[in-house]
């Protein structure tokens, strides 16, 4: 007991010292940005600052290290109860948030699905200063009954004061009540005598028929006597917004609200006249921004709404309260508008960049005016400290999640590794964090299947065969198919035809695919330009046109004599970009030349004018891909060699062939036995 205890306290000790070098480290920072701000020239520091700064940073990294390697599984990572400690790699976010949340003003959140836009909303209604939140109630408005009242009272007294309501007009139909009901007992007895004293069947009847209407009279009375005898409406108040043992604010997520869920409305009255309708006041039903009101109302893809609701927001974000109304022009509840009723809310609008064009411009301008607008990190540096933060993810997840056993560190490690593959690009780790939440929780199923205590990397390699997207499914469908009809070749060496690659799907998930391109040169033609067949974009379009700089460059005189056929073969799903344009290049110069393609090489790349090979996206899913499809080389471009994350077991069944410029794929793509001369040109061509 007493060595655990020890333990315990050095761990605290040690927790402590890494807090204290994270505060010291915070303050270097802060004091180099204010020095900033104060002179437009970069702040000069002396050599002991510089040292002291590199000597804390390296610290923090050697602690965030530490921390990894020392890591047996997740259970032994605390994890935060309070939202904006759960967010990760959105630190300057966070920061906006905290003054968002102190200043109350308004968030505009922009960024890909999954990167934790929803967080930050909840992070800032947990963070919201503890205001005395408030009931509304509406009440009948005794000179127009179109015009309910709008009272506020504390929090929690709305019920009461219902309650009091409803009593009070009880008693005054309680006499009432007893004096009707005795009647209904008459009326049903009454018959019954009548026939004993008078032997008469007529009398019977007549009081029978008698007593039947009284006591449907009576059924009308009970059911609707909240308008009494008199018909005039009785005084009960309705609870628009019940804040009842609430003391945190609100959080109202209106993501695809309509009109009415959002802003109130007042609900139609079949029984609108005679006396037996439903009071108007009764008939109000609070929005969203009455119900967020000293809270956050967060709505994601905020274009979608329609621009008069945007209209009616902006409003309400001016005003600061807003009536409610009946939102269908058909509805009784059309001709009701109650009194101004509070919306005194914070609003997080979320969205991506397709958002801004469609957003009402008055409403971006509110915010923008009033508030932050914040640009979502979609991706993170692979240093120690954020592995280890993925590794914080991890344990988040599974905490959350609460059926799924804790993940090894052999299984952490594995999906830091999928967080750097999915984040398509160079020494960086994703943050669409709900995708990769996603395949953790898969794993867990897994782990939890088998009865084992602990999510192995096994099992992450299991759930990653399982737990894939449409668009990799898709892909697979894709290959088999066209290689069982011959559609994709990956063997022998044909003239004019080259296996290029592409991508299906968006950023966020995406499949590589094969995409076979034939070009044919005929000679004599009257067009004497390019000609690109298959269901193409416009900047793959584009990208065919200028791969005619670069044969011009090589073969000038010659290529104005013919017409030039590009086909992308089968390309049903469409192709987007220029990523297949030394593919492009190497078919027609191929069909040209008459040299053959050795159909076991695929290759990816932009093409400049200049002959230079420029980087693409998703190379990893494309290498995939060719593995899949048999493929046995690939050229990709050289400077995209560090993006490639996969497998080791993959990586041994292909060759990875860096490039820089189209001479080098042409060298490395083409059979040039007898055909020395023409790989001397292109050479010397490229060397001018």
């Amino acid at each position: 007991m007493a060595t655990q205890k020890k333990g315990k306290e050095k761990d605290k000790e040690k927790d402590k010292k890494e807090m204290g070098m994270k505060e010291k480290a915070k303050i270097v920072k802060e004091a180099i940005s204010k020095l900033a701000k104060k002179s437009p020239e970069k702040p000069k520091l002396t050599g002991s600052a510089k040292l002291r700064l590199a000597g804390l940073q390296a610290k923090l990294v050697g602690s965030a290290k530490e921390k990894f390697e020392k890591l047996k599984d997740t259970s032994e990572i605390p994890v935060s109860k309070e939202i904006v400690n759960q967010v990760i790699g959105q630190e300057p976010g966070v920061e906006v948030i905290k003054k968002a949340a102190s200043q109350r003003r308004h968030v505009f959140l922009i960024g890909e699905p999954g990167t934790g836009k929803s967080m930050l909303g909840l992070a800032l209604a947990e963070l919201l200063p503890k205001e005395k939140l408030v009931d509304i109630i509406a009440f009948p408005n005794p000179n127009d009954e179109n015009q309910p009242l709008i009272r506020t009272v504390p929090a929690g007294e709305g019920r009461d004061l219902i309650a009091k309501a409803k009593i009070e007009s009880m008693g005054m139909f309680k006499n009432q009540n007893i004096f009707m009901f005795l009647l209904a007992i008459l009326a049903m007895i009454a018959p019954w005598w009548v026939r004993s004293y008078y032997k008469s069947d007529i009398m019977f009847a007549a009081f029978f028929i008698g007593g039947m209407m009284f006591l449907a009279a009576f059924v009308i009375f009970i059911n609707l006597g909240k308008r009494g005898i008199s018909g005039k409406e009785t005084s009960v108040p309705k609870t628009v917004v019940d804040n009842f043992k609430k003391d945190q604010a609100p959080f109202l997520d209106a993501t695809g609200a309509h009109a009415g869920a959002l802003l109130g409305d007042v609900l139609h009255d079949p029984f609108q006249s005679g006396g037996l309708g439903t009071p108007a006041h009764e008939r109000v039903v609070a929005g969203m921004i009455h119900k967020a009101n000293k809270g956050v109302l967060f709505i994601d893809e905020m274009a979608t709404l329609q621009p008069h609701t945007q209209q009616e927001l902006l409003s309400a974000l001016q005003e600061k309260k807003y009536a409610i109304t009946g939102q269908s022009e058909r509805s009784a509840g059309a001709m009701v508008r109650t009194e101004a009723v509070p919306c005194d809310f914070v609003l997080v609008a979320a969205g991506n960049l397709e958002t801004i064009k469609h957003m009402h411009p008055a409403l971006r301008s509110r915010i923008t005016g009033y508030g932050y607008e914040i640009y979502m990190n979609e991706t993170i540096k692979d240093t120690p400290e954020n592995r280890w933060k993925i590794a914080v993810f991890v344990a988040q997840e599974v905490a959350k999640d609460g059926k799924i056993p804790h993940f090894s560190k052999s299984a952490v490690e594995r999906i830091v590794e999928e967080a750097r593959r999915r984040a398509n690009r160079k020494n960086h780790l994703t943050l669409r964090l709900r995708d990769l939440g996603g395949l953790v929780r898969a794993a867990g199923d897994i782990a939890k299947e088998k009865g084992a205590a602990l999510v192995t990397k096994e099992h992450v390699l299991e759930a990653k065969k399982i737990a894939r997207s449409l668009e990799q499914q898709i892909a697979d469908k894709f290959i088999e198919r066209k290689k069982e009809y011959e559609v994709i070749i990956t063997e022998g060496k044909i003239v004019g035809r080259v296996n290029g690659l592409a991508v299906i799907g968006g950023e966020a998930s995406y499949s590589g695919i094969i995409l076979p391109i034939e070009s044919q040169v005929t000679p004599g033609g009257k067009e004497k330009e390019f000609v690109a067949t298959g269901k193409l974009g416009e900047i793959a379009k584009e990208a065919v046109k200028n791969v005619s700089a670069i044969i011009k460059k090589y073969f000038g005189e010659d290529i104005q004599k013919y017409d030039v056929y590009v086909q992308f073969l089968q390309t049903y799903e469409g192709v987007e970009g220029d990523s297949a344009s030394i593919a492009v290049a190497t078919s027609i110069i191929s069909a040209l030349k008459n040299i053959p393609v050795k159909q076991n090489t695929a290759m990816t790349g932009s093409l400049s004018v200049r002959g230079e090979v420029l980087p693409v996206g998703g190379v990893t899913a494309k290498v995939e891909a060719a593995i899949e499809a048999g493929i046995k080389r690939i050229l990709v471009p050289k400077s995209n060699l560090q993006d490639i994350i996969i497998d080791e077991d993959k990586v041994k069944k292909i060759e990875i062939v860096p490039v820089e410029t189209i001479s080098e794929v042409l060298k490395e793509a083409l059979d040039w036995k007898g055909k020395a001369e023409v790989l001397k040109t292109i050479e010397d061509a490229n060397g001018k």
